[in-house]
């Protein structure tokens, strides 16, 4: 008889053996209860390293696949020798889509008691925002893979997704030229946190710049299932492009609804820099082909480094499970962590982060990567895609070269600027943003 351990997966294995950890009381630095030269000899193999996502809640249809591809590049740095001769352990907590207060509770269980040495973790602006002070306090190190709104530059916080000059600018600036069929009338649609209110924020300030017309704007609850009323009203404003930044599972309601009304993408199409392959999943390729989505990333970039990348990912997930940016994000940041503390030669966080000074670069799937050393963010491309039959994404467009992060891009941020090499953030005039 095949005992039923012989037939889970590796990464299964890693990922039962550091649910039970994130959910057990530990001693500080102790993986388990062990005694004396035993816990000693453990503490030698192995680092910790905290993942924070959440794996219930609204938030589970896009968070559990960063989980997913986390725990797929440990597996794989520990499988050619780990980093600095230590294996990685995991230490995952299921922060239940709460950002005021399971959030900030689980990432102080991180820092203080499993004394990680960095937390690859959050998905909305609104949890990071949350972990943020936990992490300045404890002086400890969050990776956030996420594109965002900016407007934030925190020490202790490497962001390795886009920031709005990266995305939101970049997009509608495509959108208003011919080849994005000059799009005058935007509708901004988000779900009502800071995220997609500052987003929208700089969406207006640039599409005003470009000779375009902010027809509406309208916020909508994260969980939202209802969206009769909201596409009443963008209909009733007569947009020429829908430009959201909903989150979450909101986004099959929203797309669903759409779809009943018989509102198309030739009609009204939607621009989306929160909708990924992974949400895609969840919907009617009917209700989404002709849509378009703003990442720096595609599953469907065309590289033999990429292809292998979501082989391997398929073949251990299942070949209908997908690749989205955050995954690439997600998957990409564990292995800057690993390169920085390589070059410190350390895993005490300031010698980390002093690390990434040099200019670490990482051959990510979709394309070389690189953490700035002034604010911290990374070195990215931006692409569009416009969603197909099989709910991948035809890449429309691609900027010639990655793009410099700019968390402070200037027509909305007037006089701030982010510098760790200098010091750290210049601050500007203050913004209100729900007044502006």
């Amino acid at each position: 008889m095949t005992n039923k351990k012989d037939t889970l997966t590796r990464r299964q294995l890693l990922h039962r053996s550091a649910g039970a950890i994130g959910l057990t009381a530990l001693a500080p630095l102790a993986p388990f209860v062990l005694s004396g030269c035993d816990n000693q000899k453990r503490e030698q193999e192995t680092v910790r390293v905290g993942i924070l996502h959440s794996q219930t809640g609204t938030m589970a249809i896009s968070e559990i696949s960063l989980v997913d591809m986390e725990l797929m590049a440990i597996e794989e740095i520990n499988a050619a020798g780990g980093v600095l001769g230590r294996m990685i352990q995991p230490v995952i907590e299921d922060a239940r889509s709460r950002s005021a207060d399971i959030f900030p509770k689980k990432a102080t269980k991180l820092l203080v008691e499993d004394r990680v040495a960095a937390v690859f973790g959050c998905w909305t602006s609104s949890s990071r925002i949350a972990v943020l002070p936990v992490f300045e306090e404890h002086n400890g190190l969050l990776f956030y893979p996420l594109q965002y709104e900016g407007n934030e530059c925190s020490r202790n916080i490497i962001y390795t997704g886009i920031a709005p000059n990266q995305q939101i600018i970049p997009g509608i600036n495509w959108l208003t030229r011919e080849e994005g069929g000059r799009r005058r009338r935007f509708f901004l649609l988000g779900s009502d946190y800071v995220y997609p209110r500052t987003a929208n924020y700089i969406a207006r300030k640039y599409a005003e710049k470009q000779g375009a017309e902010i027809v509406g704007e309208l916020y909508t609850p994260l969980g939202e299932r209802e969206y009769k009323s909201v596409v009443d009203e963008i209909v009733a404003a007569n947009p020429d492009v829908i430009f959201s930044t909903l989150n979450g599972d909101t986004n099959l309601h929203f797309y669903h609804e759409l779809a009943s009304r018989d509102i198309g993408p030739q009609r009204m199409p939607v621009f989306a820099t929160s909708v990924g392959e992974d949400e895609l999943r969840g919907l009617l390729p009917e209700e989404v082909v002709g849509h378009l989505a703003g990442w720096s990333y595609f599953q469907t970039v065309d590289t033999a480094r990429n292809r292998d990348f979501v082989s391997r990912f398929q073949a251990e997930h299942g070949e209908d499970r997908v690749v989205s940016d955050p995954m690439e994000a997600a998957y990409a940041q564990v292995y800057l962590w690993k390169l920085a503390v390589e070059k410190a030669g350390s895993f005490e966080v300031d010698r980390v982060l002093e690390a990434f000074n040099s200019r670490i670069v990482f051959e990510a799937p979709g394309g070389d990567i690189m953490v700035d050393p002034k604010s911290r963010h990374t070195y990215k491309p931006f692409l569009i895609g416009r969603v197909r039959e099989d709910r991948q994404f035809d890449i429309v467009y691609e900027t010639p070269q990655w793009i410099q992060p700019d968390p402070y891009p200037a027509l909305a941020f007037p006089g701030w600027q982010c510098d760790w090499t200098e010091g750290g953030v210049t601050t500007g005039k203050k913004i209100s943003i729900e007044s502006a």
